[in-house]
C-alpha cells in the first residue's frame, strides 16, 4: 500500500536557506523508490489559510519513506529548510 510524504510550506523566513534546500532536495530521492506527485502547483484552497506551497511524494511503503527522510543525504540538507521556513510534514498511508 503506498504512502505519501506531504509537505506544507507555511511561511518563508530566509529565502537563501530555502534556495539551498531547493537546489539539493531533488537528488536525495535518487536512491529511493520515490515519485513526486505534486510540487508547488496551483492551489484551490478549500479551508483555512493558503500555504505558500505543497509537495506530495509517493513511496511504496512507510519504511521506504522513513528511509529517505532519515537518510544522511536528506538530513544533511533539511537543516536549510528548518532554518529558512515553517513547514508541516507528515507521512500518510494511502489506500
Amino acid at each position: 500500500m503506498p504512502v505519501y510524504a506531504v509537505f506544507t510550506h507555511e511561511e518563508t523566513h530566509d529565502p537563501e536557506e530555502m534556495a539551498a534546500y531547493s537546489a539539493a532536495v531533488g537528488k536525495t530521492f535518487d536512491p529511493y523508490p520515490a515519485k513526486v506527485i505534486a510540487a508547488y502547483g496551483t492551489q484551490d484552497v478549500l479551508e483555512g489559510p493558503a500555504p505558500e506551497g505543497v509537495a506530495i511524494v509517493e513511496f511504496p511503503t512507510m519504511e521506504d519513506a522513513r528511509a529517505w527522510y532519515d537518510s544522511p543525504e536528506y538530513q544533511g540538507i533539511v537543516q536549510h529548510r528548518w532554518r529558512g521556513s515553517t513547514y508541516r510534514a507528515v507521512i500518510v498511508q494511502g489506500q
